[in-house]
């Protein structure tokens, strides 16, 4: 092949379009017809639909948790609220809690991981396609079964389900019974699809891609599947024990009968908390690719973030008893898990900084999905200092279940995961679509929602720190609250209207965006060498990996045989990306 074949119009390398001109003509003969529209998208089992099938159902779950937060923040949002009893709020605390982690951030990032994976490491589809499907499918089943619980009585024991409190004795009703079959539907899905990401992955390679050479979204999607298969077992044991005690007469979690209800705990936090890394590490995997695009330089210290992606896993399934640290404990258990909590701050310390070190004197280029990206690390250090606070456990003592740790788990989860979920949104966009999103729709978005957002929850650190406690759905006038849930609320309000406006963006951008092209960003890695979106097999022609950035490798090898001087390509690329 010649590099001719390899050059894309006003004088650009695009190396997509080699494998776009060089498609064979296949004519199907004696073969059953596929089915077509909406029944193909049902029954496909290509990666890419399923992914895309994942972001679809997730973003809707999104929209629902988002519209139940907005009801909570109407009663919080003056003192002597009536507009909804507590039952209806504990409810929704339930609702929206479960929705947000069981529902979306786990399988958005799923989604991401179905769709890219394969492109990324050179892969024609996952190594086992019809389980691929089974898991989204398993997936969407355990939405439907929880939200049936609305036409009975939802559940209102939260999204933990402490026990006693979700005992048969004081909830009699479906809805705990529903977010059972939720967590068992959801994680039979989430444990499927992460035997099928470790098994493409150490796999399906392409030639030359070593474990040192695979990107490193790819890198937390793997950590994220390894952290799936040892904590679900965990949590599937206690829904499983918490069934029996409701309707078949055990009495695991029963004090009264020998059972103990700290047994909840301790399975829940340990599913919990490693589910915490599972929700960000691919997010850190995200920017860990836009942001060395956006710098045009080469992402620093990557064999420091892959590193310190598998020690915060290590770390997190080590830390779950400080979920606990108000339970009754010894003093040489609290004070193991409070240094095991320290610890972790090391690896993630080691990622905030070579993301810093990457855009350090890089050529920035200014777009939407560089915005979300970069917002991330500043957000989440702040979660991640008030998660330090709250590991000394004194400090614990006097926080714990107030609103501080609700404005702790948000910074964590809204301000990590999200807004990476976000930057992976704009980001990949082109690739799944072939056209690019608005860049300043994009934008406002972007700032909507980053100034909401820290309306929302900064202000709850103050409300926590001032004895406010979380889930209580009335507070007197006397409290001193009102001013932060004034706040708080319009804060929510204008982050719920950000959202919106990347939705509405993605419905224009569908119908009328710019036409992307096969590498709009001058991407690193080997989705950007397909046509966009790819062919049903992905590749006609697969390269062979040299380092962890192919697409620079191929852009230089085509420059050095035309004659050309290398980065002359790059910057002008850049520039038209808007």
């Amino acid at each position: 092949m010649t590099t001719a074949e390899y050059r894309a119009q006003e004088g650009t390398v695009d190396p997509g379009r080699l494998a776009e001109r060089a498609r064979p003509q296949i004519v199907e003969r004696g073969l059953p017809r596929r089915p077509g529209g909406w029944l193909q998208w049902l029954t496909t089992t290509d990666h890419k639909k399923i992914g895309i099938l994942y972001l679809v159902a997730t973003f809707m779950f999104f929209v629902v948790g988002g519209v139940e937060a907005l009801m909570m923040r109407l009663q919080l949002g003056a003192a002597q609220n009536t507009i909804m009893d507590g039952t209806t709020y504990n409810g929704l605390v339930s609702l929206h809690g479960t929705t947000m982690i069981f529902l979306f951030v786990v399988p958005v990032l799923a989604g991401f991981g179905n769709y890219l994976v394969p492109l990324m490491i050179g892969a024609r589809d996952m190594a086992f396609p019809r389980l691929n499907a089974l898991s989204f499918w398993l997936f969407v089943f355990g939405g439907i079964v929880f939200y049936m619980s609305l036409f009975f009585t939802p559940p209102e024991a939260g999204w933990t389900s402490y026990t006693p409190l979700s005992d048969d004795a004081f909830l009699p009703s479906g809805g705990v019974d529903a977010w059972i079959f939720l967590v068992h539907l959801t994680g039979l899905s989430s444990l499927l699809g992460a035997i099928n990401f470790v098994a493409t992955i150490h796999n399906m390679r392409a030639k030359g891609m070593g474990l040192g050479r695979i990107p490193l979204f790819v890198w937390t999607i793997l950590v994220y599947s390894y952290l799936l298969i040892i904590a679900l077992p965990s949590i599937a044991a206690a829904a499983t024990m918490l069934l029996t005690d409701r309707h078949f007469g055990t009495a695991f979690f029963d004090p009264t009968a020998g059972g103990d209800p700290l047994l909840w705990q301790h399975l829940f936090w340990f599913f919990g908390h490693p589910e915490v890394y599972i929700m960000i590490l691919p997010a850190f995997g995200i920017i860990s690719e836009v942001l060395p695009v956006f710098a045009r330089k080469p992402i620093f210290g990557y064999k420091a973030i892959a590193g310190a992606t598998a020690a915060i896993a290590f770390y997190a399934l080590l830390v779950w008893a400080h979920h606990m640290f108000t339970t009754p404990t010894a003093t040489v258990v609290l004070a193991f898990f409070m240094l095991s909590s320290f610890v972790v701050a090391i690896p993630t310390g080691i990622k905030i900084f070579n993301w810093l070190a990457t855009l350090w004197r890089g050529t920035i280029v200014f777009r939407t999905p560089l915005y979300f990206a970069a917002a991330l690390p500043a957000l989440f250090v702040i979660g991640g200092i008030s998660g330090v606070q709250l590991a000394v456990f004194p400090v614990d003592w006097q926080l714990h279940d107030t609103y501080f740790v609700v404005a702790h788990l948000h910074y964590v989860l809204f301000g990590g995961s999200v807004f990476g979920i976000f930057a992976g949104l704009y980001y990949w966009f082109p690739k799944m679509t072939g056209r690019l999103l608005s860049e300043g729709i994009g934008k406002l978005s972007f700032w909507v929602m980053f100034v909401g957002f820290n309306l929302t929850f900064l202000v709850q650190h103050s409300a926590g720190l001032s004895g406010m406690p979380r889930r209580i759905y009335w507070y007197p006038e006397d409290a001193g609250w009102e001013a932060f849930n004034l706040i708080s609320t319009i804060g929510s309000f204008m982050l719920g209207i950000g959202v919106m406006i990347t939705l509405v963006n993605v419905g224009l951008s569908l119908r009328k965006g710019k036409r992307a092209g096969n590498d709009p960003w001058k991407g690193n890695t080997l989705e950007w060498f397909t046509q966009s979106p790819p062919p049903e097999n992905n590749f006609d022609v697969i390269p062979r990996v040299r380092s962890v950035e192919p697409m620079k490798d191929i852009r230089r090898e085509i420059l050095e045989r035309e004659g050309r001087p290398a980065g002359s390509v790059a910057q002008p690329m850049a520039s038209r990306a808007s």
